[in-house]
């Protein structure tokens, strides 16, 4: 409705007459519009808008009043139809605030909204091209995201195209959602080619946070998926490049490629580029991935042929090209291990086990053998090989040996003893080799010459450890070449040789103690015994402890097999200067067989000596044994009254569990001998290293069973004491059975008593033994009885003492 028109039915109200006057004072007052403004609220539209169109003429620059003005216009229209003629007045007012707000954003926005709102696609995208020209550059980000929300709502391809390719000019960072929109409208060549622009272009960064790996292969996999849509680039170029760069995903790429041609139709090429791949990849993983993607499109080819026989009928061409598919899917399922062996090979071609497996490969083919073999020792280099490289040499002389061309295995142990090998030790395992192949041919005067020859030292002195010189200049130093030599000359060569052969490997110092022993026992074969005693001093000389206690051992056991008593001086100079520098460790064979000469050759004082020194010099876990062993000697040399010190000293060195134990067996032994006062001391002694609550307990369980007998016989419970006693018992014994019977009338106990006498002695119950609870309890309290069973001991083992009790 023109505004001549709306003024003429304006009606003034008295209450505007205030505010009225206010802006005819003031009319350039924002203020005084806005409280007039305010005041009519309520009023019609026609009304408001005929203020605010009033306040536009006085005041156009002011963006207040036109924001809230055209924000009240679209309010007005919100609901109507879009063809309602209210829409155009609208569209004429927000027409009108550009005129003087054009550098103002929001209006634009709001104007843009207002007419996609409206659905006039023509008019809306020349009003954002006006707002985009009449905004500085620095506003132009607040307008692009509605623009670029219009441009996708319709579908109108070409025309947001054209807007995203203006935008990014100016934000290349939302590239990639421009991508997404041309895979959405299918323009997947546009959207290749911006990808690959933007895979190139170093700066960019990705607001997803792709990384160019990411990127790459999403490029690869749009390329790969869709060759007959993306024409403007070409895809081997760019994945090669990417073989190149991302080395990590090697196989993935290289499906790629080959999924391009297969989806092209150019299926050999498919074929050639998965057989490029698997003859090139470094990993298993890269290899697995390709060679299943292979077999997998030999499969499908498969298939897809006898589906179109089944669809078309069988015809001979048919046959034979299905036969041809077979045939190439097994021949690939049959080159799967070597195929993986080449992987692990290219992954490091100085894997020795790997060739190995290699040759195994072609087991059956003797051409690809000799091939994999020459080209293994052309390959590996010694210095970086894993494994021993000398094998390698070692098996190809070996086939040939075994073709029987022993002339052609001898060439090639010559080649292999010149390479230059990181350890003496290979060099020397492969001499050996080519010794033992000729042995096997009983070449001995050959195998001797070549000992010989490899033993034999350089013109200047090499130390066997220095790295800088080469493996041949130090291989004669070997000590497994000498070993085989030493071996060689025993079996093959004289006495004198042989001897030679094991002279100069100690003075190489490069023997061990076998090598000492295999020496003296080799001169013993041959009667040489002084030469053996030599060579085993020579060894001793070599080597410190523990080294040396196999020598020392066998030395001082062949020299007394030998002379026995003849050379006692010399012998016992030997074992003092063993045990000079014995560790405890080796002591305890050394000292008993030290003992053992001194009892069947020597003086039996001398013996115990020795015992008693070992008991002192062995390990203390051993101390005990050695006890034992030094109480049994004893008595049977000098008789059981001859072992009291030494149990005194054995309680005194022992650990109290030991200890107890040995109380134990003395108190048995003096109470044998009719000592009751002797071996109650000693138990007493041995109290006071036990514990008490293990007494009280064990008295507790005896009165526990003896009340239990009253009522029910039955055998009394066998306690750990009574365990002990037991072995006393047998031990003490066992020592009077064995010593002589004429030296028995010396003991305390009297020559008629006899073995089982002595035993029903030490069943006898002590008559005098303390009850500990008696002490602890007090005299008024009630004791009680318990009836103590006697027993009659024999007057024989009291002696001359026994008138006097009997007087008592």
């Amino acid at each position: 409705m023109p505004v001549l028109e709306v003024q003429r039915d304006i009606f003034f109200e008295e209450d505007d007459l205030p505010y009225e006057e206010d802006i005819l004072r003031n009319p350039f007052s924002v203020k005084c519009w806005l409280r007039y403004l305010e005041h009519k609220k309520e009023a019609s539209k026609n009304t408001i808008n005929l203020i605010y169109e009033r306040a536009l003429k006085e005041l156009p620059g002011s963006y207040k009043l036109w924001y809230t003005y055209l924000k009240l216009r679209r309010r007005q229209v919100r609901g109507k139809c879009i063809t309602d003629p209210a829409y155009e007045d609208a569209n004429s007012a927000h027409e009108r605030a550009l005129v003087f707000m054009h550098k103002m954003p929001r209006i634009w926005l709001d104007y843009c909204q207002f007419l996609m709102d409206q659905c006039k696609i023509t008019s809306t995208r020349r009003t954002f091209d006006r707002a985009l020209r009449a905004l500085p550059i620095t506003q132009h980000y607040r307008i692009w995201p509605l623009y670029l929300k219009f441009a996708r709502l319709y579908h109108l391809p070409e025309t947001a195209v054209r807007i995203y390719r203006r935008h990014l000019k100016l934000q290349k960072e939302n590239a990639e959602e421009y991508i997404e929109y041309l895979k959405s409208i299918d323009w997947l060549d546009e959207a290749a080619v911006k990808l690959a622009d933007i895979i190139n272009d170093d700066g960019f960064v990705s607001k997803e946070g792709k990384s160019k790996h990411s990127l790459w292969n999403e490029l690869c996999e749009l390329i790969a998926k869709n060759p007959d849509k993306v024409t403007s680039l070409k895809i081997e170029p760019i994945i090669r490049q990417g073989l190149k760069r991302y080395t990590d995903q090697i196989g993935v790429l290289w499906n790629s490629l080959a999924d391009y041609y297969i989806r092209g139709g150019h299926f050999e090429r498919a074929r050639d580029i998965y057989e490029e791949a698997i003859q090139t990849v470094i990993t298993v993983r890269d290899f697995t991935q390709v060679f299943d993607a292979f077999a997998q499109f030999e499969k499908n080819l498969i298939a897809a042929k006898m589906e179109t026989m089944e669809e078309v009928g069988p015809s001979e061409e048919d046959d034979l090209d299905l036969e041809l598919r077979l045939a190439r899917l097994e021949s690939l399922m049959d080159r799967r291990p070597l195929l993986l062996n080449s992987v692990l090979l290219r992954q490091n071609p100085h894997n020795v086990h790997e060739w190995h497996k290699r040759v195994k490969l072609f087991e059956g083919k003797p051409r690809e053998i000799i091939n994999t073999f020459t080209e293994a020792v052309q390959t590996v280099d010694p210095k970086l090989a894993s494994g021993k490289p000398h094998t390698l040499w070692v098996e190809f002389a070996k086939f040939y040996e075994n073709a029987g061309q022993v002339e052609d295995a001898r060439v090639i142990f010559d080649k292999a003893v010149k390479v230059p090998y990181k350890h003496v030790d290979d060099l020397a395992s492969l001499w050996c080799e080519w010794c033992e192949m000729e042995i096997r041919h009983e070449n001995y005067e050959e195998t001797l010459k070549l000992m010989q020859k490899v033993t034999t030292p350089p013109p200047h002195k090499v130390s066997y450890h220095d790295e800088n010189e080469t493996v041949q200049d130090r291989v004669h130093k070997s000590l497994k070449v000498w070993s085989l030599y030493a071996d060689l000359e025993e079996s093959f060569g004289t006495f004198k040789t042989c001897k030679a052969v094991y002279d100069r490997i100690i003075d190489l110092r490069i023997a061990t103690p076998q090598i000492i022993m295999n020496f003296g026992l080799f001169l013993e074969e041959n009667n040489y015994f002084e030469e053996a005693f030599k060579a085993y001093e020579k060894g001793i000389a070599l080597f410190k402890w523990p080294n040396v206690y196999d020598i020392w051992n066998t030395y001082l056991s062949k020299f007394i097999e030998r002379y026995g008593g003849k050379k006692l001086e010399r012998a016992r100079d030997l074992f003092e200067q063993c045990l000079e520098n014995c560790p405890a460790k080796f002591a305890k064979a050394i000292f008993l067989l030290y003992a053992k000469l001194e009892e069947e050759h020597g003086l039996a004082r001398h013996a115990m000596a020795v015992y008693d020194r070992a008991t002192k010099a062995v390990l203390p876990e051993e101390q005990n044994e050695m006890f034992n062993i030094y109480i049994k000697r004893a008595a049977e040399i000098y008789g059981v009254t001859y072992t009291r010190p030494i149990y005194e000293k054995a309680i005194e060195v022992l650990p109290d569990e030991q200890a107890r134990e040995m109380c134990v067996r003395f108190a048995d032994l003096e109470r044998k001998l009719g000592e009751i006062d002797r071996a109650r001391a000693i138990y007493g002694h041995c109290s006071q290293i036990c514990d008490p609550r293990v007494n009280f307990m064990s008295s507790q369980m005896l009165a526990a069973a003896s009340n239990k007998g009253d009522k029910q016989e039955q055998a009394p419970p066998v306690d750990d004491m009574r365990k002990l006693e037991e072995q006393a018992r047998q031990l003490a014994e066992e020592s009077l059975r064995d010593q002589p019977k004429p030296d028995k009338g010396i003991l305390f106990v009297r020559s008629n008593n006899t073995d089982e006498e002595l035993g029903e002695i030490t069943k006898t119950t002590n008559p005098d033994e303390i009850n500990i609870d008696e002490f602890s309890s007090d005299e008024d309290e009630n004791v009680e009885e318990v009836e103590i069973q006697q027993q009659s001991v024999p007057t024989e083992v009291f002696g001359g003492l026994a008138d006097e009790d009997e007087d008592d």
